[in-house]
């Protein structure tokens, strides 16, 4: 018998269709909510460099209370995500060594390959930190002999994370950046003085180098300290209040804001004629936002020094200083400041901090004795930081052959200076790591006798007798001195001063230097004054 056919009844498959639909968006809600991927925080990445011979925190975000085990090394730990989706787990004591896989599992996996372990240290500042060894697409940049270099940069175990530029009035969770193993293709954009340091560790050591290197050009030291410790202290109540008020100013001007549109419009075209025409692109128009300007408070710390924290380094290395003349009566306090909240947000206590002290710059200050200069007060207050336990200073007073190029181009020297330093604080070799360093002086026989830390090896007076030395009497002006070394002192004098009261040595932007020890590392700018 033939079946009857079933009448189509159109809202019966409506309804259906519609569960079918609900169903389905169901089940995709839940696998992205139940089975998301636990995810790392930016640092963690194929190709990194973990710190070696101290614990080890390894975080990121996952679904709340979603559990999250990492593996490495034959280490394996586990923890919860909290109401937040934050998780972190701490690897015990790592060997050098790799490669090496990090497994992290939660509802799924993440697999990180060619992962090694070794010396990591992170590196900031300002454009002479950020100035790379090849010159590329930015003027300003490329080191002595370029081309020599980046041909013969093949270290694969240096690895470098080049944290991009991104300035926040807001806390970031992330940062943007990827490691890349140290070539001939890749060391033209790496930090100079980062790398120089580098390869002389990994030469020295033989362990991987790894370089978190997070710099911006024209950066303020304010601009990589946090909010909160700036506000507990009302040395920084000028410097807040003035950021509040071109805040202020920016956020009320539609002017402002329309003009640096168009501005970008047309560099966007301009640097794509420049481009197809390989030259190099016009410099970009400056932001008005001080949101987004690098000279403001705090606002490289939230978006590129934050999301690092905790990542486990062996120490910082820091190059800045030109920008904070305009404060240079403060820079001590605000460094101190800086080393001291960074210390503390990353948990690993007094963590070594390299620094390098202002190079020459400008017009020779060779005609006037202890002229001064905003440049030299910056680094005397950078002299006197190194107060800070756990600190050491490069001295760059002569680094500059060119003294009107403010990125001074022999980064060969700085990195070696660098390494010098990590060798002798923080590696405890036995060699000389610094130059000359005033320690005491004693008056008497119309001179003064200068008593020198670091005069390992002996003093020396290059190219002929000592420079850049200035006695003033009771009046308080300076006159050029006669300076000799005597053992391991020096003895200055100048006629017409019998009752000598002070001594100024390369008191200058661009002073006059030949002052060393034996090991051929400069004596550091001093003044015995406090005038």
């Amino acid at each position: 018998m033939k079946r009857s056919a079933t009448p189509f009844n159109y809202s019966e498959f409506l309804r259906l269709s519609l569960l079918v639909v609900f169903i389905v968006t169901s089940i995709i809600i839940a696998g992205t909510t139940l089975f998301a991927n636990p995810i790392p925080a930016s640092p963690f990445a194929n190709h990194m460099v973990l710190q070696r011979n101290m614990e080890v925190p390894v975080w990121g975000t996952a679904d709340a209370g979603e559990k999250v085990t990492v593996r490495f090394a034959k280490q394996v730990k586990s923890a919860t995500a909290d109401a937040a989706g934050k998780w972190m787990v701490r690897l015990g004591k790592l060997q050098a060594g790799g490669p090496f896989e990090l497994l992290i599992q939660g509802n799924s996996a993440v697999k990180l390959e060619d992962v090694y372990v070794g010396e990591v240290w992170l590196c900031s500042g300002q454009s002479n930190m950020d100035m790379t060894v090849a010159r590329e697409d930015r003027y300003w940049c490329g080191v002595y002999n370029e081309a020599a270099e980046v041909a013969s940069a093949n270290y694969p175990l240096i690895r470098v994370f080049d944290v991009e530029f991104a300035p926040s009035e807001e806390i970031l969770g992330q940062v943007k950046g990827k490691w890349e193993s140290c070539s001939h293709e890749t060391v033209g954009h790496f930090s100079a003085a980062a790398y120089f340091f580098a390869r002389e560790l990994f030469q020295q050591y033989k362990v991987p180098i790894g370089l978190i290197t997070t710099a911006y050009g024209a950066s303020t030291a304010e601009a990589w300290v946090s909010k909160k410790t700036l506000e507990a202290d009302p040395v920084y109540t000028n410097l807040l209040q003035e950021y509040e008020r071109k805040k202020m100013i920016y956020d009320t001007s539609v002017i402002a804001r329309s003009k640096y549109d168009a501005d970008i419009q047309k560099w966007t075209k301009d640097a794509a004629v420049a481009a197809s025409a390989k030259k190099d692109p016009p410099r970009s128009p400056r932001n008005p936002d001080p949101k987004k300007d690098q000279h403001s408070p705090y606002v490289m710390y939230n978006g590129m020094v934050y999301p690092l924290i905790p990542y486990a380094i062996r120490g910082a290395l820091w190059y800045q200083g030109e920008s904070n003349i305009p404060s240079k009566n403060i820079y001590d306090k605000i460094m101190e400041t800086l080393v001291t909240s960074w210390r503390q947000e990353w948990g690993q206590g007094p963590f070594p901090f390299i620094y390098v002290q202002l190079a020459n710059y400008g017009k020779k200050a060779d005609s006037v004795p202890a002229q001064g200069g905003g440049t030299h007060e910056v680094r005397q207050k950078q002299l006197k930081n190194l107060s800070i336990p756990n600190t050491a200073m490069v001295v760059a007073i002569d680094n500059a052959d060119d003294a009107k190029d403010i990125h001074p181009k022999n980064k060969q020297q700085i990195g070696h200076r660098l390494a010098l330093a990590a060798r002798g604080l923080v590696y405890k070799e036995k060699i000389v790591y610094s130059g000359p360093l005033y320690k005491s002086m004693k008056k008497g026989n119309g001179s003064i006798l200068l008593s020198f830390d670091h005069v390992d090896g002996g003093l020396v007076a290059k190219d002929g007798s000592l420079k850049g030395f200035a006695l003033a009497g009771k009046d308080k002006k300076f006159v050029w001195a006669n300076a000799e070394i005597i053992n391991e002192t020096v003895r200055v004098s100048a006629p017409g001063i019998t009752d000598p009261e002070a001594v100024r040595y390369a008191w200058g932007d661009n002073p006059p230097v030949n002052f060393y020890n034996k090991a051929d590392l400069p004596a550091a700018p001093f003044r015995t004054d406090d005038w």
